[in-house]
């Protein structure tokens, strides 16, 4: 058994050493393609249909105790996001030494001091963006809730489907848009030796 599993890393390990991120290069004629520049706009519309989809719930009406419960239950949740905040600096601490050390040290290719750095930005903008659409994702949902809770009373089901269709989509377009943007950036606008490396700090 032991054989077997000697003679089957033997064949597979220089593929999974092959295949890493950090070494993947960017061609510098990427930058060349138009199209790339058309995402820009394209994820642009997308973050602000998503912003358009939030005032359009934040615009229904509903009832002042209920509104006052959700408010209660999104201050509740800032308190726990601000703590989640803080426990991710204690986090970024570990995880950016980690990172530093794998890159500056490790790795095959030679990142450099300039480099590293670098990577180390990208996972803080990458924790940046996720904090804040959860932060933004708690907000859309107190909003919706309350709204949905209101809308049960007046009996109106296709406004009982809509809020919350309407709340996902903000949501979920803010989300993928904001993540789509800072990749493009990392595309068009970082060297591309350091790309690959960018993309693996910024999904951390």
């Amino acid at each position: 058994m032991k054989r077997a599993i000697t003679f089957l890393t033997s064949l597979f390990l220089p593929f999974i050493t092959m295949a890493s991120e950090a070494n993947l290069i960017i061609p510098s004629g990427i930058r060349d393609q138009s199209i790339l520049y058309w995402g820009f706009l394209i994820t642009l519309a997308g973050f602000m249909f998503g912003l358009f989809q939030f005032l359009k719930v934040k615009k229904i009406g509903a009832h002042k105790s209920m509104l006052d419960v959700a408010q209660v239950i999104f201050e509740t949740s800032k308190t726990y996001l601000i703590q989640q905040g803080k426990f991710l600096v204690i986090l970024f601490v570990f995880i950016g030494s980690a990172v530093a050390f794998y890159f500056g040290w490790l790795s095959d290719a030679s990142f450099g001091i300039g480099g590293v750095l670098m990577i180390l930005g990208w996972t803080v903008i990458g924790i940046l963006g996720s904090y804040s659409v959860a932060w933004f994702g708690i907000r859309m949902n107190t909003l919706a809730n309350a709204r949905m809770a209101f809308a049960s009373l007046e009996r109106k089901p296709i406004k009982l489907l809509n809020i919350p269709l309407n709340a996902g989509m903000s949501i979920g377009v803010v989300l993928i848009s904001l993540e789509l943007i800072m990749m493009l950036i990392i595309l068009m606008f970082v060297p591309g030796e350091y790309a690959g490396a960018s993309f693996i700090g910024f999904a951390l």
